[in-house]
């Protein structure tokens, strides 16, 4: 596996080896001792979820203040953009973000660490889109920030308006949201 650096330290892209041979391809989407290897993280991964979404849904910024959970995030259909805010505030990094395509032809993963928001725009037609998360869902703590808001300022790659669930609608924008110490 190769691990690529992006704009925040801690949120790596990794890019696996694929195998190919006359039958088709293969690949490890996750090894731990190989994960660990390249990255000194140990995930303990809980829960796999697993969405299917149109184009232009865009779900997100979204994060849970408690039980924060560390995602390795793919699609295995279709093309996302895919982002990640640091939401620590003792972070130099406090309210930037990074982003990244993913795809099920480019096969990128993208590790978002505890402390940090998670949304994607569906790019495809359709993408199913899988998360290995290291705490399970708790709705209860579950928090959304603005997907435009401008104190953050991703950079959606849109060529419409966004499809967004009710709570995306109603999020809160970065100054008056719960964030991490």
């Amino acid at each position: 596996m190769k691990i690529i650096e992006t704009a925040l330290p801690e949120v790596l892209l990794i890019e696996p080896e694929i195998h190919v041979d006359g039958r088709g391809q293969c690949w490890e989407s996750f090894n731990e001792r190989r994960f660990f290897s390249a990255t000194g993280l140990r995930p303990g991964f809980v829960e796999d979820n697993h969405t299917r979404s149109t184009r232009g849904a865009l779900h997100g910024l979204h994060y849970q203040i408690r039980q924060p959970q560390a995602k390795l995030v793919r699609v295995v259909f279709g093309e996302v953009f895919d982002v990640a805010v640091d939401l620590r505030k003792s972070s130099p990094n406090f309210g930037r973000w990074t982003g990244a395509v993913l795809s099920a032809e480019n096969r990128l993963q993208m590790w978002i660490p505890e402390g940090f928001a998670h949304g994607f725009l569906v790019k495809s037609g359709t993408a199913e889109f899988l998360y290995k998360v290291t705490d399970f869902h708790a709705p209860q703590h579950e928090r959304a920030i603005r997907w435009d808001d401008p104190a953050i300022a991703v950079d959606w790659p849109l060529d419409a308006a966004p499809i967004l669930s009710a709570k995306d609608r109603i999020a809160k924008t970065l100054a008056d949201a719960e964030v991490f110490a």
